[in-house]
């Protein structure tokens, strides 16, 4: 570094001496920076007026993230200037990134490229020179070219990120050849700390996406619950973590509730919590209680053969039977608001976290009374780094009865009120709920017998069907609906040993569900001219709105559903 203004040069091993302990200083400051912009303001910090007296920054625009190929052409984008002492560095003026900006060409090109800074009267980048300087053209001093002025590339670990220009005025000596050397040095540190910050900008926002896609873009529609949810990814100086939430229905008009949570905050937390997501997915369509779940859940956590491990809590919501089932990996408590306003946290036996292994899950059933809402939620709600996670779940508790103490109030707006809970500053991980409101399903709508698998069972099926047609009204529903009911059930005689179960429910559909213990599904096949049978399921496809089959822990449920005429619509919930 060069001596104070106007006296004698120090000997060249102090200046030497100088040289590195103001690079060994700017390196511990530049590396401070967490993000680009307080990685180039330490950068400009450092080295003003220490070791110059103006300083430009211009990035690459659009900046290269990734491994990919860098965009074409090179256009440099002005981001900040700085001037005088160090309480005078500040961002470019508002507006003039979009201004000031130059598409690089030529000799200019290959002279960034070659990762060497140079003096301002070097052949390669004088015509640049005019363009790059003129957003301190207006200044007090400036500097003269040639050895005042000393441009520099921001070079990362496989693009060019920009380019640093460090200028000294008229009162203070040039930049001499081993100034070249500390420039460099200096860019070397900031292109350093800006390539982190983009990779990890880049990391954090792939991650960031992959969880959401993995997260249901809607829930489902289901008679007798309403289900809000909300997800919230955590700060932004944290990666992403392995949240989730899911409502899956099952048969029955059931509905499985689902909260959990992988262990981290990384891209592969997020992966592996798809991966868990998707298994929970197919275990629900088999009708497993929720012990069952959880147990097959674990099983497939250790066969993935990661160290991550999770929490998760499943709930069944029955409409019919108004009962809810619960079983808890290891997860937080839910929160039940009931009708009257007052909440509880349901006393549910936690397990091991999934992925622990060897260790057995237990189930809860209760009632679930119409006009409860039930609270499943990840632990980034209840606890953070002010506040431990029991203290948080009675808060969230209370808060629930708070916003309960009016009346009733919808979901999306209970759901925003639980979510006042949270501390910006103190919170540090990503949060995921679930809000399922019971509204239960009326007994006089729901038909049901069970039938011993015989011949004449199929008739029986119809007379009991034309009943409670009759009875809620349907006479126009008889014909089409009879005949599917006797095509299903006729199926279900060949194949069961024991009593099958058949059941009617009207909502805003006609659903008629048959169910057996055999496992075999059945399938449409092409019944040949001469065939008796064969063509039941493709009268049922063609008589109903939609149809299917769901394989249970039991044996499987065959049902089909018919639109109701609007006419014939019950006009509330309890209608007869």
């Amino acid at each position: 570094m060069e001596g104070p203004r106007g006296s004698a040069a120090p000997a060249p091993e102090t200046q030497t001496d100088d040289r590195l302990r103001f690079l060994e200083v700017a390196s511990q400051r530049i590396a401070r920076g967490v993000d680009l912009d307080e990685t180039l303001r330490e950068l400009r910090q450092a080295a003003i007026p220490a070791f110059a007296d103006a300083m430009l920054v211009h990035l690459r625009h659009p900046l290269p993230t990734g491994e990919g190929e860098a965009a074409e052409p090179l256009v440099l984008r002005l981001h900040s200037v700085a001037q005088g002492p160090e309480g005078a560095v500040t961002a470019a003026p508002p507006g003039a990134a979009e201004l000031m900006q130059l598409t690089v060409t030529g000799r200019f090109v290959a002279f960034l490229l070659a990762r060497q800074p140079a003096f301002g009267d070097a052949p390669e980048i004088a015509p640049a020179v005019a363009e790059l300087l003129e957003p301190v053209a207006s200044m007090p001093t400036p500097p003269s070219p040639g050895r005042r002025l000393i441009i520099v590339p921001l070079y990362g670990r496989r693009h060019l990120m920009g380019t640093v220009a460090l200028l000294r005025g008229a009162d203070r000596p040039a930049f001499t050849s081993d100034d070249l050397f500390v420039a460099s040095q200096l860019a070397t540190y900031a292109a350093s700390g800006v390539d982190e910050t983009m990779l990890y900008g880049h990391d954090a926002s792939v991650a960031d996406e992959l969880q959401l896609t993995m997260l249901p873009s809607s829930l489902p529609e289901t008679t007798g619950v309403r289900l809000a949810s909300r997800y919230l990814p955590a700060a932004g100086t944290t990666q992403v973590g392995g949240d989730w939430y899911d409502a899956i229905p099952l048969p029955g008009n059931r509905v499985a509730l689902v909260v959990g949570d992988v262990m981290g905050h990384s891209l592969t937390s997020a992966a592996i919590m798809g991966q868990l997501r998707t298994t929970v997915q197919t275990l629900a369509r088999l009708d497993l209680p929720p012990e069952e779940v959880l147990y097959h859940l674990d099983e497939q956590a250790q066969r993935l053969g990661s160290e991550h491990m999770a929490t998760c809590l499943y709930a069944i919501y029955d409409p019919i039977s108004q009962r809810l089932q619960v079983a808890d990996a290891g997860h937080p408590p839910p929160v039940l608001l009931h009708a009257d306003g007052s909440g509880e946290v349901l006393q549910v036996p936690p397990g091991a976290p999934i992925g622990v292994g060897g260790v057995p899950f237990e189930t809860v059933e209760m009632p679930a009374p119409t006009g409860a809402t039930l609270l499943l939620y990840t632990d980034g709600l209840v606890e953070s780094r002010n506040m431990d996670v029991w203290t948080g779940v009675e808060l969230l508790r209370t808060r629930l009865e708070a916003a309960a103490l009016l009346a009733s109030p919808p979901l999306e707006t209970l759901c925003d009120a639980v979510l006042t809970l949270l501390d910006p500053d103190a919170r540090d991980d990503d949060v995921a709920l679930i809000a399922a409101r019971f509204d239960g399903f009326p007994p006089r709508n729901v038909a049901y017998w069970f039938l011993s698998p015989q011949p004449q069972t199929a008739g029986r099926a119809r007379q009991l069907t034309r009943r409670a047609l009759h009875r809620w009204g349907l006479g126009p529903m008889l014909d089409a609906t009879e005949l599917m009911v006797s095509e299903v059930v006729t199926n279900a005689v060949r194949y069961a040993s024991r009593p099958i179960a058949l059941r009617l429910l009207r909502t805003e559909v006609l659903r008629c569900e048959v169910g057996d213990d055999s496992p075999q599904l059945p399938r449409m096949r092409r019944a040949q001219a001469g065939d008796e049978g064969g063509r039941g399921l493709f009268l049922v496809d063609q008589l109903s709105q939609r149809w299917g089959a769901t394989m249970l822990s039991t044996g499987k449920v065959v049902w089909f559903e018919q639109q109701i005429p609007e006419e014939y619509r019950q006009n509330g919930p309890d209608a007869p």
